[in-house]
């Protein structure tokens, strides 16, 4: 019972104090429990801010709007020369990159795509519309 009684004499007050001390903030890092409630608070914080709308790049616009017309010179092209190779290949193959760059153009301008069948010329032509309207040219 002494032995007990004499550790107790001397690690108690040892422990009380490294306790304490460990409140008290150091020059080289702060305590772990102020890290634990910074990070707590943060991901609760995280949870109440608005997010903020996304920025877009007008360059990225500017690509598409190139690209778009791009490609549709190259199915106008493939539909006037009656001579060239697997036709109707190149153009299904065109008109369908001219549908991708005409969602991705959809997307920038805030326009809603509606789910249609890969090459439907009744969605081209509501999507051309509609971001004709919002000043897309190309």
């Amino acid at each position: 019972m002494s032995w007990v009684l004499l550790a107790a004499v001397f690690f108690l007050p040892a422990l009380v104090f490294g306790a304490i001390w460990q409140l008290f903030p150091s020059p080289d890092e702060p305590p772990r429990w102020r890290a634990f409630l910074a990070t707590q608070l943060e991901r609760l914080a995280a949870r109440l801010r608005r997010p903020k709308p996304p920025e877009y790049d007008p360059f990225t616009a500017l690509r598409v709007q190139e690209r778009l017309g791009v490609v549709a010179d190259h199915v106008r092209a493939l539909e006037l020369d009656p001579r060239t190779f697997a036709r109707a290949e190149r153009i299904i193959a065109s008109q369908l990159a001219y549908d991708q760059l005409l969602v991705e153009a959809c997307h920038l301008a805030g326009v809603e795509v509606q789910p249609a069948a890969k090459g439907d010329p009744a969605e081209r032509f509501r999507e051309e519309v509609e971001l004709a309207s919002r000043g897309w040219a190309w």
